[in-house]
């Protein structure tokens, strides 16, 4: 018999508003964005609690002041084998740069995956931390996210600055 997952949660003050902080036995599993897309049943959030998130809320806090490119958290998400490689993929978009579905899809070994791709991306329990925010459209085009476009827009700006370079799409301007 499996022993249950202990989820908590607390919440963390950002520019784009309150992130749900989630963990499951400890480590981080979920950050979600209000009226995200795809929202967990809160209900599964476990009890908010005040510590035990001290590295996510401070790697989070650097990130936003533009102090942080890379997050370095041990990581839970929940998902399929599939999800979890794009999610993995995602993870190696370098910061300040965006890439396409296709191109990821490609990455995969498949090109013809890209709908999948785009389907996975949509489902990263890891709001910001795992940055789907960095996967446009074939052509640049900003699409879904699941904290809206006004926010993907946002986290996209704020690397461009901080890099100092302007959108990269595919990795070239």
């Amino acid at each position: 018999m499996e022993t249950p997952i202990r989820a908590s949660h607390t919440i963390f003050e950002s520019p784009l508003g309150e992130l749900t902080l989630v963990a499951h036995d400890g480590v981080l599993a979920g950050v979600y964005f209000p009226a995200h897309t795809r929202l967990p049943d809160p209900g599964t959030f476990g009890a908010r609690v005040p510590t035990g998130f001290d590295a996510a809320t401070e790697q989070l806090a650097e990130y936003f002041r533009g102090e942080r490119t890379t997050f370095d958290l041990p990581l839970a998400p929940c998902g399929s084998a599939f999800q979890l490689s794009v999610w993995n993929l995602l993870r190696q978009i370098p910061y300040g740069e965006t890439r396409s579905y296709g191109q990821l899809a490609r990455e995969l070994g498949n090109v013809s995956l890209a709908r999948e791709v785009g389907g996975a991306n949509a489902r990263n329990p890891l709001s910001v931390i795992v940055p789907c925010h960095r996967v446009v459209g074939a052509k640049g085009q900003l699409v879904g996210y699941a904290g809206g476009l006004e926010r993907k827009r946002f986290l996209l700006d704020l690397e461009a600055r901080i890099t100092g370079s302007q959108l990269l799409i595919g990795g070239i301007v």
